[in-house]
């Protein structure tokens, strides 16, 4: 019932590609269902080995990404996935050669091409197979290019080989004529394009996402140029590609689908998900990155560490100003910002309690509270941005309407690029940068279980061992210095007395001492993960 294709390894290796296109073509006019009989190889025992035939490189991958996704039978020869160079007989008893495995064709065969050996069923039948000519700018066919679909238990799948060295530019559109029943029974040569091949729909505001499964690549095209234009192909030197059940997604009233379309230009993108986050929400990042500045910050500092109080207030009160206006402008991007002025309010009261803190702390009378945040502060770049950053975070969550539990938000809305430039822009090293997001972070998201948070984790130097959880030491007294920093900014910002100051310093410093105490060790981890 089978039949060796001796062709597919002569003219593939040979790269007479017109040949074989041709014995395709010609076999699809006659019956495709003879394509299921054959069998196809890189090599066999009266053959040249594979890796002699076709070398290890690109080239052979993407013949044998052909091999393992045409219909038929695709046969591998002993040793062609270890790349054994021997040329071995059916009369051979063993090896004459000592050879070992190469191990990095092992690991690209296990990455390219087994995971196509997995799914056979979607591509050893003939019925739903189509061929495609990739048509040039001048209207000429571009031989070298290998493109075919094909279909089972409503999957799709689209594969493209070039089998030259060179380039090749060009778009498929329509399938080379194939035998097939008609109505009645009858036979009669078909046609039909990529669209209705992969079962794209036509109606306008349909995009499709093909994924490359070798590069995770995606591209994202309009269903309906798919339909009147076909697919535009730019590739390489042997560049191979399999796309394996597209995604069809459906554009929104902004259009926001179309206009990522047009950006990219058929340039492929890690994820369309995560490109089109970006675009939608660059604006947005764009504001959140206009409040949280690094300009603002020297100024706040500056103003808390200066000794004229009324000089000071003045330049807070422009700060307010400056923030109202970009607090407005983010609230127009978002369009489901909280209320704007009950959030510049406590902003405003939250920077003029730490300034009043870092001045009063100077004072030898002062109480201890307002002498340990200014001590921690004093001139600290690093820790200015860190509490600085954690009050303007803070205010751009309350704006954006970001529950204060929810994970990742300050990654997705840009505030956490926004603090590193910030911090940057004070003069800090990178390292340092990232501790300030890093601790920032941990001070939005410390609640009455504090180690339940990631973010808090990540603060704090927070890791497993032997069933018990631990923190890093140094890492959890800078924190706990961040949040003493933050609660007694909080406490002075709601109008607290000296007590309630108090009060605050006795259970952070206790907290601290008990932690210390227990060797640094927070609880195990089962009751960690909880």
């Amino acid at each position: 019932h089978r039949v060796y294709n001796s062709a597919f390894m002569h003219m593939l290796r040979d790269e007479d590609n017109a040949g074989y296109r041709t014995v395709i073509r010609n076999t699809l006019a006659f019956d495709p269902e003879i394509l299921k009989r054959y069998v196809d190889f890189m090599s066999n025992p009266d053959e040249r080995t594979a890796v002699d035939q076709f070398g290890d490189g690109d080239k052979y991958f993407g013949v044998a990404t052909v091999l393992a996704t045409l219909p038929g039978l695709p046969m591998f020869g002993h040793g062609q996935v270890e790349g054994f160079a021997e040329r071995y007989g059916m009369e051979f008893r063993r090896a004459r050669l000592e050879e070992h495995p190469n191990q990095g064709l092992v690991e690209r065969h296990e990455h390219e091409i087994f995971p196509l050996l997995h799914q056979r069923a979607l591509f050893a039948e003939a019925r739903d197979f189509a061929l495609f000519d990739l048509v040039t700018a001048d209207g000429s066919v571009n031989e070298d290019v290998y493109a075919y679909t094909n279909a089972a238990d409503g999957r799709h799948s689209l594969v493209v080989y070039h089998n030259r060295y060179a380039e090749a530019r060009g778009h498929i559109r329509a399938c080379v004529p194939s035998m097939r029943p008609v109505d009645g029974g009858e036979r009669a040569s078909v046609s039909w394009t990529l669209a209705e091949a992969l079962a794209l729909p036509a109606e306008p505001g349909a995009f499709v996402v093909l994924r490359d499964i070798r590069s995770g690549m995606e591209w994202l095209h309009d269903c309906r140029a798919l339909h009147e234009l076909g697919l535009e192909l730019d590739l390489r030197a042997y560049e191979c590609r399999v796309f394996i059940d597209p995604v069809i997604r459906w554009d929104s009233p902004d259009g926001d689908l179309a206009r990522l379309a047009w950006q990219l230009g058929g340039r492929p993108v890690p994820s369309v998900d995560e490109a089109l986050d970006a675009m939608v929400s660059a604006p947005l990042r764009d504001g959140v990155a206009a409040l949280i500045d690094a300009e603002a910050f020297r100024r706040i500092a500056g103003s808390a560490l200066a000794r004229d109080a009324s000089a000071a207030a003045q330049m807070l009160t422009g700060e307010a100003a400056l923030a109202a206006d970009r607090m407005a402008r983010l609230a127009e991007v978002d369009g489901h910002a909280g209320p704007q002025a009950s959030v510049l309010a406590e902003l405003d009261a939250r920077l003029r309690a730490l300034t009043a803190l870092v001045r009063l702390g100077r004072g030898r009378e002062a109480h201890p509270a307002a002498q340990r945040v200014g001590r921690w502060l004093g001139t600290d770049r690093a820790r200015w941005a860190t509490i600085l950053g954690w009050m303007y975070a803070d205010a751009a969550r309350t704006l954006l309407e970001v529950a204060p539990v929810t994970e990742g938000w300050s990654q997705k809305r840009g505030v956490d690029a926004a603090l590193h430039r910030a911090a940057l822009g004070l003069g800090v090293s990178d390292e340092e940068a990232q501790r300030a997001v890093e601790v920032a972070r941990g001070l939005l998201a410390a609640p009455d279980a504090p180690f339940a948070s990631s973010d808090v984790r990540a603060a704090t130097g927070w890791h497993p061992w032997e069933d018990a959880a631990y923190v890093q030491r140094e890492a959890f007294e800078d924190f706990v210095d961040a949040l003493i920093a933050r609660d007694v900014t909080l406490a002075a910002a709601r109008g607290e007395g000296p007590e309630a100051l108090g009060v605050l310093m006795e259970v952070l410093e206790g907290w601290r001492e008990a932690v210390g105490s227990a060797g640094w060790r927070v609880g195990s981890v089962d009751e960690e993960a909880g």
